[in-house]
């Protein structure tokens, strides 16, 4: 495994954890070099739906496009890398066993959403605001009001 320090390619495992679903494999290593620790993950490579987006392009399933737009909605959120990492994992899980071709781009942006709203309401707030493209602050504040519906539920 090369370095992202100094790019050597020795290094040294010096833990293992499995994911709590057992798909994942997280490795502590240290690199042999300049001693430096880093993370990797291993995972079984699965056959991945495309993903229809909505102006009609096909572009292959990017695991890394869900899990950026999660972190970036749970920043300065109490919500860890690992429970960002199993939604993913899940939601990967859930595209490769609808066992189709093609998902529509807007299945995947519903699974976060509904994730983030059992996870954290300010990161689905903020995911929701990107991800339906609020035109004005009244739709924005109809979508609060949804939150606070469903929380005094």
């Amino acid at each position: 495994m090369k370095c992202p320090f100094c790019g050597n390619m020795e290094s040294k495992v010096v833990d293992s954890r499995l994911s709590t679903d057992g798909n994942i494999t997280r490795r502590r290593r240290e690199c042999e070099r300049c001693v430096k620790r880093f993370t990797s993950y291993e995972r079984v490579e699965a056959e991945l739906p495309m993903i229809i987006k909505k102006d009609g392009r096909r572009e292959p399933f990017d695991r890394l496009k869900i899990l950026h737009g999660m972190q970036k909605a749970c920043e300065k959120r109490p919500i860890g890398m690992d429970t960002i990492e199993g939604v993913v994992s899940q939601i990967e899980l859930w595209a490769q066993d609808t066992g189709k071709a093609e998902i529509p781009a807007s299945q995947i942006g519903e699974k976060v959403m509904e994730a983030l709203h059992k996870l954290d309401e300010i990161a689905y707030v903020r995911y929701a605001s990107v991800y339906r493209s609020f035109k004005d602050i009244n739709e924005f504040m109809d979508e609060l009001k949804e939150v606070l519906k469903t929380k005094t539920s």
